[in-house]
């Protein structure tokens, strides 16, 4: 579902439920990041097991996230300003990407919504809220 606006949010959590849709993916555009504990908090409300891109999400209580931290992206890009204002020319600065990824659980969230996962994938998370 599209949404550019908060009330936008709200009806598509409705339309969500309405639909019995299983779960849902959030995706990493700045509009849902500025709004994470909103989201967080409507998935937890309508019990709707959600994945996150970033693991932001479930440091405020979502339940998984897939991707890498905003944290560091941001410290990533600082290392790059730091460089700038010491006098390298941006040009010869490589481009990079990250290739950090990470799987980020939340178990008191999973506990909240009656959900356990597998063992297999506690596993190969990276991190787990407990």
């Amino acid at each position: 579902m599209n949404v550019s606006n908060d009330g936008e949010i709200d009806n598509a959590f409705e339309q969500l439920t309405k639909l019995k849709v299983g779960a849902l993916l959030v995706s990493n555009d700045p509009f849902f990041t500025a709004r994470r504990e909103y989201l967080v908090g409507l998935a937890e409300r309508y019990a709707l097991p959600t994945i996150y891109a970033w693991r932001e999400f479930v440091d405020v209580g979502g339940l998984v996230s897939y991707g890498t931290s905003l944290k560091r992206l941001y410290q990533r890009a600082g290392g790059y300003v730091g460089r700038i204002l010491n006098g390298e020319n941006p040009a010869d600065l490589p481009v990079q990407q990250s290739t950090e990824v990470e799987l980020v659980l939340n178990l008191r969230t999973a506990r909240k919504m009656g959900l356990t996962f597998p063992v297999t994938v506690l596993g190969r998370a990276d991190e787990v809220i407990e």
